[in-house]
């Protein structure tokens, strides 16, 4: 008998959902897990798990760490296994435009990526800034180099180089909305990434949260996240979707 099982795994620990650099608190943090369990005839294990931790070390100064793992295993065979760190110094985010610097690292299991680098600095423009809802876009320009496991690409100008490296610029879209009364939350975070010296190297990303408050530190979700990178191993496809269900947990 095929059974199903939809599990979500709560971890009690100071760690949520998208964290905003603006607010006054000076430590914030949230931990969100998601995943799909299937046993039986088919066996599938999906999970997904990230943390966002924002802290004030100066009057002025913001710093903020996202962390996102993504596990993916299809009868017993592991399908993805990736690491994201996501690493942002701002100055002055209360006011309505203020600049950043970052840095990035990732790992990639599909698409035998190794290791990848960003790093660079742009600035954040503030389009709605109320206590309920906010939404930002950011231009940052960054270096970024990437160790792939193998050296023959979609794009055979990239063949026979294991390592590829760029400058790129990225245009930044973030938000987040409660709506109807509080008793939903929706976030969106997207990026468009293109290099600035080959036309055919770019990767864009859309995330999308809905949360459904279930205390005030914990919360019900939805996540669905679509990512596009044009150059990729041979044979492997440039886009990838994930959909998962959990709770997300934080401190504020």
């Amino acid at each position: 008998m095929r059974k199903i099982v939809v599990f979500f795994l709560i971890i009690p620990m100071f760690m949520s959902a998208q964290i905003n650099e603006s607010d006054s608190l000076k430590v914030k943090g949230s931990l969100s897990f998601t995943g799909f369990w299937q046993d039986g005839n088919v066996e599938t294990l999906i999970l997904r798990g990230r943390t966002d931790f924002s802290v004030r070390p100066f009057e002025k100064w913001v710093f903020k760490n996202t962390n996102s793992y993504i596990y993916q295993e299809f009868g017993n065979i592991k399908a993805d296994a990736d690491f994201l760190s996501l690493n942002f110094l701002y100055f002055n985010p209360e006011k309505r435009f203020y600049p950043q610097v970052l840095g990035f690292v990732s790992t990639n299991f599909r698409r035998e990526i190794d290791v990848r680098y960003l790093f660079g600095a742009g600035a954040t423009y503030k389009v709605l800034n109320e206590k309920t809802h906010w939404l930002k876009v950011s231009l940052t320009f960054e270096y970024e180099e990437t160790q792939f496991g193998r050296s023959v690409f979609n794009v055979t100008d990239y063949n026979g180089q294991d390592h590829i490296s760029t400058l790129r610029g990225t245009i930044w879209l973030n938000g987040k909305y409660n709506l109807f009364k509080k008793k939903m939350v929706l976030t969106h975070e997207t990026y468009f990434q293109p290099s600035l010296a080959e036309s055919n190297n770019y990767r864009w990303q859309a995330d999308v949260g809905v949360e459904f408050p279930i205390w005030k530190y914990l919360s019900f979700k939805i996540n669905y996240r679509h990512a596009f990178e044009s150059i990729v191993i041979q044979n492997q496809q440039e886009e990838d979707t994930f959909l998962t269900f959990g709770f997300t947990v934080k401190s504020f």
